[in-house]
């Protein structure tokens, strides 16, 4: 039933919404088996009441959910008191655990001693701030060492420890600007900067936050994995920034919860089987309700951006009640036609075209042969991210003229596009630099992938440790569709997550020999950037090397640059 003693997992502090609850507050997983589950969620909700009214919170509400193998728990708590409330919940968790094992516990005792921790976060001005801001329509920022009222050119930063009064913030100067937040399991980097590429070609000093960089106009503000709350803010409290794309991935949703309140448009590329068992999140229903809960934030006046060949987000649109559009390559033509004739809005292939609809009416955007990532439609996956894009900028009403522009413009270069599509020209080779790691990317590459010529093909498998072994084998069964020549598989010594050393290797390794693939077809590296190194090696004139990398990207294109620098041809050896 339950470990005595056993700890939480991700006890964390949420500053926005979560799919749970709308309100701030603090969540956690604990780990409970089948038997007796019921009983045990209750003596933890009734543990985290009885604390919550001790400390002066009658009005907290609690939510909890249960997944296989255990529950989550969440709290909310006064927006500046989020430390304290992780403290509570904690708290909760022993008195649960305690009582489970026949022993009394003090609650009143507990409550006292949290209570030092909730006086020490207390901050009466934000809090009167971040409600003032709420009075009047303007979006407030905080729990970091800064709070922002209003956004970009509309916006003003303050210091935490210099913070005003409501009345003396000169309210009329302070405004919001339009935002657009983008969500998914595939996709999403690419779909926000191609939308920030279209804003950019509308004269808009775009604010873009992604899994590289936070990105203001042509400057990028810090590299690394900005696609969280963190980002959010940066590139929001930036003064130049007149529209805002914010990429938000499942990892900040899950640990802080909608990094912006509201936004103009929210984009839900697609739903697939990735990062499954963390969180509580242990199949792909769930993980679509996480994701969807961007939809929660969409302003009454705003759109959601719907894929409508995703069932999991096709199924989830009923439960939302404001204006969508959805996009896909196709459409079945009687109730597209009808959907355009009743004024709905969408983006579709036609004759190929990329082609928008609203209003009635239909216009053509751009060719698919003039997109350049599409690689003359063999690319499908980012055509679905290029109609994504249309239908976002659409919502944010930029013209026509910049979306051509815009997707005209995009070549997907490494400097573009970092680790999405990047194909280069080097030695008598063709490479492919992607960050394609889950069964639906790597099916969606594999026709852009063949339909390259090439003599031999090479592939470079890697994987997190906090992947099953069953979500792996998927992976390289997806993989393997990929016809390559040549498996390196990549030991990620960086992202075990507690996995032993190897242990991953060999289970890549044996499917792929369960596939067929002998002996000579698998070659197995320490690093990713050994495989790296390993596949330049073995290939020769007219090859194709597919490096799908995870945390080598970096180092990779100082490698790539530093041989096209050489005017090494492969075959040659690698001058190190």
């Amino acid at each position: 039933m339950i470990e005595t003693g056993a700890e939480l997992a991700n006890t964390r502090r949420l500053s926005g919404a979560n799919f749970l609850m709308s309100a701030h507050g603090a969540a956690a997983e604990a780990r409970i088996g089948d038997d007796g589950k019921g009983l045990v969620m209750a003596l933890w909700r009734a543990a985290a009441r009885d604390l919550l009214d001790a400390v002066g919170w009658p009005d907290s509400k609690i939510a909890l959910r249960a997944f296989e193998g255990g529950a989550t728990l969440q709290i909310s708590a006064p927006t500046d008191a989020l430390y304290a409330a992780t403290e509570l919940l904690e708290t909760s968790w022993a008195a649960c655990l305690a009582r489970m094992a026949g022993h009394t516990f003090d609650i009143e005792a507990a409550a006292r001693a949290v209570t030092p921790r909730i006086a020490a976060e207390r901050s009466p001005k934000e809090v009167a701030l971040a409600q003032a801001a709420g009075v009047r329509g303007v979006t407030y920022l905080g729990h970091d060492d800064k709070i922002s009222l209003g956004m970009g050119r509309g916006g003003k930063v303050f210091d935490i420890t210099d913070l005003p009064a409501p009345d003396d913030v000169d309210w009329d100067a302070l405004h919001d600007i339009p935002v657009a937040m983008v969500t998914g399991t595939n996709g999403k980097s690419t779909t926000v900067r191609l939308a920030a590429a279209i804003g950019a070609a509308a004269g808009k000093c775009v604010g873009l936050s992604s899994s590289d960089w936070v990105r203001v106009g042509g400057d990028i503000l810090d590299e690394g994995d900005y696609s969280g709350p963190a980002g959010a803010r940066l590139a929001l409290r930036d003064p130049r920034v007149e529209l805002a794309v914010i990429e938000t991935a499942r990892g900040g949703l899950m640990r802080r919860g909608l990094p912006v309140p509201r936004a103009d448009v929210c984009l839900l590329t697609n739903i697939a089987a990735d990062h499954l068992g963390s969180y509580g999140i242990m199949d792909l229903a769930a993980l679509a309700d996480a994701k969807f809960q961007l939809s929660q934030a969409v302003r009454p006046s705003g759109r959601l951006v719907l894929n409508a060949d995703d069932h999991e987000l096709v199924a989830r649109s009923a439960g939302f009640d404001g204006a969508i559009t959805w996009f896909a390559p196709t459409f079945e033509q009687p109730l597209l036609d009808v959907w355009i004739a009743s004024g709905g809005r969408a983006a579709f292939v036609s004759g190929g075209q990329m082609m928008l609809a609203r209003d009635g009416g239909v216009a053509a955007v751009l060719a698919v042969d003039d997109f350049v990532p599409a690689l003359g439609g063999a690319a499908q996956f980012n055509v679905y991210n290029a109609l994504g894009a249309i239908c976002l900028a659409d919502a944010l009403d930029l013209p026509l003229a910049a979306m051509r522009e815009g997707l005209r413009g995009f070549t997907d270069t490494p400097e573009e596009n970092p680790g999405r599509g990047n194909y280069i020209e080097l030695g008598g080779l063709t490479l492919l630099i992607d960050f394609a790691h889950n069964p639906h990317g790597l099916l969606a590459l594999a026709p852009a992938i063949k339909s390259i010529p090439a003599e031999r093909r090479l592939v470079i498998a890697g994987q997190a440790g906090d992947r099953s072994d069953a979500d792996t084998c998927d992976m390289i069964r997806a993989l393997w569709t990929f016809e390559p020549d040549m498996v390196v598989v990549a030991e990620l010594p960086t992202l075990l997550r507690g996995r032993p050393l190897g242990q991953l290797s060999e289970v890549m390794s044996a499917e792929l020999r369960r596939l067929g693939a002998g002996e000579d077809n698998i070659l197995e590296t320490e690093t990713e950037y050994k495989a790296v190194l390993k596949s330049l090696e073995w290939a020769r004139k007219g090859d194709f090397l597919a490096l799908l990398l995870h945390d080598s990207r970096v180092q990779t294109m100082a490698l790539l640059e530093r041989l096209r620098l050489s005017g090494w041809q492969a075959g040659q050896p690698l001058p190190l």
